[in-house]
C-alpha cells in the first residue's frame, strides 16, 4: 500500500499561485491582529516553529516580517486536490481518499504491473509537474504506511519492506501512532509507555485498561498488523453537508436559514439512502478561521426535516451569538439505524400531524428526485445562492 500525503498543502498552492510568496513564510489562516488560528503553514513558515492549529497571535510572535498571511482560497484548494486524486487513479485501481490531500492506494504487486516503488515515485513525479510536492510511504498495511510518509517529509519517500515493520515502528515515539492523541501520549508516558515499541509489548488485557476499548486493536497496529484494505469508499457512518460563504454572514435570519437549509439537504438524503440517525451535528466557522463544534445525541433515529432542524437550530443557539461573523456551517447525521427510519415511516403513515409531514416530505423528495434538489423547498427555507458560495457533500 502506498500512503500519499502533500507538503503543506494549502501553503504550497498559495506559493504556486503566487510565485513571489516562494521562499518565503506563507501562513493561511486568521490574521495575527484577530483570535485567529492557523490552517496552515509552509515550510519556511515551520523553522520559526509556526505549525497548523497554532493561535494567530502567538504565529506573529515567531514570525519575520516578510512573512504572508493569506485567508486561503478553499475552492482553489479542492480544485488542485482533484488534480491530484486523478494522477492516482492513473496508478491505482483502488484509491482511498483520507482528506482533501492525502489517500492511501492499493499497489499489491501482480495486480498492477509495476513494482510498488517505482509506482510509488511515479506518483511523486506526476505531482511535481503540477508544482507542488507530496510525500509517500510504501508498507503493507495503512498504518506503516502513513507513519512512513511522515518520515522525510517534504518530497520524501520511504519504503518499510515486508518483514521490517516492527523494526522500524519500535523505537518511534507513540505520538506518531494515528489515533494517540496528546491526552492519551500524556498518559501513556507517565506510565513509562514512551515507543510503539512499548505499546506493541502490551498484552491485550493490558492494552484495553490503558487505552480503552480499542487499546487490544492499536497494540496490533503498533506490531505492524493492520488489515484493513483500501477501499474507494468507506461504509457511510454519517451524512453531511457544508456552505463557505463568500463573505461572512452576521444576521440571526441568514444565519438560521443557512441551518435550516443544510439540515434539509441532509435530511433528504437520509431518507434517499434509507437512513436514520440519532446524533446531529452542527459545525460554525468563523471569521477568524475559529471552528466550533457540537452534536446532540437523541433518543430515537430522525430523517424527517423537522426532526434534524429543529435539533440543528438548537445546536445553534448553544454555539453562536447574533453578530458574529460566520463563515461556514455544516449540518451532518450520524449513528445510523436502517431499522428505525422503516419503523418510522410505517408509524407515520397512520394519521395525524406527523403523517402529513412524512407525506409531504415523499412528495418533496419524489419531486427533487424528477425536477432537482433546487426545483423545490419547504417555506421560509430557500435561500439564494451566491455562484462563489461553496457546497460540499460532505460523507
Amino acid at each position: 500500500m502506498l500512503h500519499v500525503d502533500m507538503d503543506a498543502f494549502f501553503a504550497s498552492v498559495e506559493q504556486l499561485d503566487h510565485p513571489d510568496w516562494r521562499g518565503r513564510p506563507v501562513v493561511v489562516g486568521g490574521s495575527a491582529d484577530k483570535r485567529g488560528v492557523i490552517a496552515a503553514a509552509s515550510y519556511e513558515a515551520r523553522t520559526y516553529g509556526v505549525r497548523s492549529g497554532m493561535p494567530a497571535a502567538r504565529a506573529a510572535t515567531l514570525l519575520p516580517a516578510h512573512a504572508v498571511w493569506t485567508r486561503g482560497d478553499f475552492e482553489r484548494y479542492g480544485e488542485v486536490s482533484h488534480q491530484v486524486f486523478e494522477i492516482l487513479r492513473t496508478v491505482a485501481s483502488e484509491v482511498q481518499p483520507a482528506s482533501i490531500d492525502e489517500a492511501y492506494l492499493d499497489v499489491t504487486p501482480g495486480q498492477h504491473g509495476d513494482h510498488p516503488v517505482a509506482i510509488a515515485r511515479r506518483v511523486i513525479d506526476s505531482v511535481d509537474a503540477l508544482g507542488i510536492t507530496c510525500s509517500v510511504g510504501v508498507a503493507t498495511s495503512k498504518t506503516v504506511a502513513k507513519i512512513a510518509s511522515d518520515r522525510d517529509k517534504p518530497h520524501g519517500l520511504t519504503v518499510v519492506w515486508p518483514g521490517e515493520e516492527s523494526a522500524f515502528l519500535s523505537p518511534l515515539p507513540i505520538a506518531l501512532m494515528p489515533g494517540i492523541g496528546p491526552t492519551t501520549a500524556t498518559r501513556l508516558r507517565a506510565l513509562g509507555i514512551r515507543t510503539l515499541g512499548d505499546v506493541a509489548a502490551l498484552d491485550d488485557a493490558t492494552a484495553r485498561q490503558v487505552l480503552g476499548a480499542h487499546g487490544a486493536r492499536v497494540a496490533m497496529r503498533a506490531r505492524g498488523i493492520d488489515p484493513r484494505p483500501v477501499r474507494e469508499r468507506e461504509p457511510v457512518k454519517s451524512v453531511s453537508n457544508e456552505r463557505t460563504f463568500s463573505s461572512d454572514i452576521r444576521d440571526t435570519a441568514e444565519v438560521r436559514d443557512a441551518v435550516a437549509a443544510l439540515a434539509e439537504h441532509v435530511a433528504t438524503r437520509l431518507r434517499r439512502q434509507g437512513l436514520s440517525g440519532r446524533t446531529v451535528h452542527l459545525k460554525i466557522r468563523f471569521g477568524d478561521f475559529t471552528t466550533r463544534t457540537a452534536q446532540e445525541t437523541l433518543s430515537t433515529a430522525v430523517a424527517s426535516t423537522d426532526q434534524v432542524t429543529t435539533t440543528a437550530l438548537r445546536l445553534l443557539k448553544a454555539q453562536w451569538a447574533p453578530g458574529v461573523g460566520v463563515r461556514l456551517l455544516g449540518v451532518g447525521v450520524s449513528g445510523f439505524d436502517h431499522a428505525a427510519l422503516q419503523l418510522d415511516l410505517l408509524a407515520s403513515a397512520s394519521s395525524g400531524p406527523d403523517a402529513r409531514r412524512a407525506a409531504i416530505e415523499r412528495t418533496v423528495d419524489e419531486l427533487r428526485e424528477r425536477f432537482g434538489d433546487d426545483s423545490v423547498s419547504f417555506g421560509g427555507r430557500h435561500i439564494r445562492r451566491d455562484p462563489r458560495d461553496r457546497y460540499g457533500p460532505g460523507k
